[in-house]
């Protein structure tokens, strides 16, 4: 249950500012200068969250399936790409912060790699309904 919290919150979180927010602030009539000011704080917050949640999942996938899961299973390899992608994201943030496209693709790197991750399965979760613990 906790992977798929986390799962929900990053996931959710990353493509509900992409999709959701940031386009309705440009159509309820904001300037174009505090659209992108809003943009780069809120975006740098929803990666730094992201991230963290992404570690989160990566011990609940090690506790689960073990270390070798990591480069072994989809799972972990999307969250080590995913967790590659935030560590881009704010590299070039820092680094070279006139790179905005570069920004953009680490972003949609990280949300793409996680739509894919939300369709695996749970770890731990075979398919077969557990059975309560007296």
């Amino acid at each position: 249950m906790l992977w798929q919290l986390a799962q929900m919150l990053w996931v959710g979180g990353l493509w509900l500012l992409h999709i959701g927010l940031l386009p309705v602030l440009g159509r309820i009539g904001l300037a174009p200068l505090l659209i992108d000011e809003i943009t780069g704080v809120l975006n740098a917050l929803v990666v730094g969250f992201a991230t963290a949640c992404v570690i989160f999942q990566a011990l609940v996938l090690i506790r689960a399936e073990g270390l070798v899961s990591l480069w072994r299973d989809i799972r972990g390899q999307l969250l080590v790409m995913a967790l590659c992608a935030s560590a881009m994201f704010f590299a070039v943030r820092f680094g070279w912060p006139e790179a905005v496209r570069w920004q953009v693709f680490s972003y949609l790197v990280l949300g793409f790699s996680g739509l894919v991750l939300v369709l695996q399965p749970v770890p731990g979760w075979s398919g077969r309904v557990r059975e309560a613990h007296p």
